[in-house]
């Protein structure tokens, strides 16, 4: 027997699975490796980016900030290595700590005002999209040997496939975040708030310090994100990235995580964020629709794992409610 909290990631590999066998069957081309890296590479700032909203939501709290965060670490990283002639290591270290400092002030807020985390985050996306305009108004090539480097180094793939950078960084972090959510205290007390925060309380989980550490990872992810989002387009734009902050949610969501917090997994949401990308391929190989149909599908796909997650609840609270 299938413990039922494996459902929707089930759910998940079954539709990654389904969604590129067709395209495999439909095109002949679509099985070739190139298209694998490029749906890793095209997709690594978002997955990158998703994977820390996985503890956001897991935790049974939102984050609408990481879009703009995105946005922000490109002008900054451009503003640093373009304006002041910063190596862009630097700078990266420099995100890195502005986007930790970042989450753990909005996570601060929320857990010690007890504020819904919704109304702190679009008051951080917000402020970070206008810091954005108030460093630069217009689009800035990024333009550094290491940068470009950074954008050219691949690792070939059987067939005439590649590895980029931005692929590894991106498989990198979800390594870690598989390790931090599953075998880790900290992740443990992760899952224990989003199931029921005042269990955890009970059990001497430090329920505040956990939710700051929850948004200072997410503020990390988003900013690393934005790195990687800077290195690919060695370009940064103030409008970068408006939206991402919902594509985000919705790879959580389609990768089986609960909304309401306390069950979901990482590794389901990096297959989420690839869903995404092979609906985007799939219409681009087509060629005859329009790309609206990617949030069409998206939109489906969110109905239907939305209403299989309330199935799943449910059965928990029966369960419960026969036990008692």
């Amino acid at each position: 027997m299938i413990n039922e909290r494996y459902y929707p990631l089930l759910a998940t590999l079954a539709v990654c699975a389904l969604l590129y066998g067709y395209g495999m069957f439909e095109y002949r081309a679509f099985s070739d490796t190139y298209v694998l890296g490029n749906l890793l590479t095209d997709n690594a700032f978002l997955i990158i980016t998703a994977i820390g909203m996985t503890f956001v939501i897991l935790s049974g709290g939102i984050d609408l900030s990481v879009g703009s965060m995105i946005a922000f670490v490109g002008v900054l990283m451009a503003e640093l290595v373009t304006g002041f002639g910063i190596h862009p290591l630097v700078a990266v270290v420099v995100s890195l700590v502005f986007g930790g400092l970042f989450g753990a002030f909005m996570g601060f807020i929320i857990a010690r005002f007890d504020i819904q985390p919704f109304i702190i985050t679009l008051a951080g996306m917000f402020f970070l999209r206008g810091m954005c305009f108030l460093i630069n108004l217009d689009s800035v090539p990024i333009s550094h040997d290491f940068v470009s480097a950074f954008a050219g180094f691949r690792i070939p793939l059987p067939g005439r496939g590649w590895l980029s950078a931005s692929a590894m960084v991106m498989l990198v972090a979800v390594l870690v975040g598989l390790v931090i959510a599953h075998y880790t205290r900290f992740g443990r007390n992760v899952y224990a708030i989003g199931g029921d925060r005042q269990s955890a309380q009970l059990l001497g989980i430090p329920v505040e310090r956990t939710i700051i550490q929850v948004y200072t990872l997410s503020g990390v992810y988003s900013a690393l994100a934005g790195v990687v989002f800077a290195f690919y387009t060695a370009s940064a734009y103030p409008l970068a990235a408006v939206g991402v902050e919902l594509d985000a949610i919705a790879a959580v969501v389609i990768g089986g995580t609960l909304l309401t917090g306390g069950m979901g997994f990482v590794a389901g949401t990096f297959f989420g964020g690839i869903i995404m990308g092979v609906i985007q391929t799939l219409i681009a190989f087509d060629g005859t629709l329009n790309s609206w149909w990617t949030k069409i599908v998206i939109g489906g796909l969110l109905f239907g794992f939305i209403v299989l997650q309330r199935l799943i609840t449910r059965s928990f609270s029966g369960m419960r409610a026969g036990a008692s």
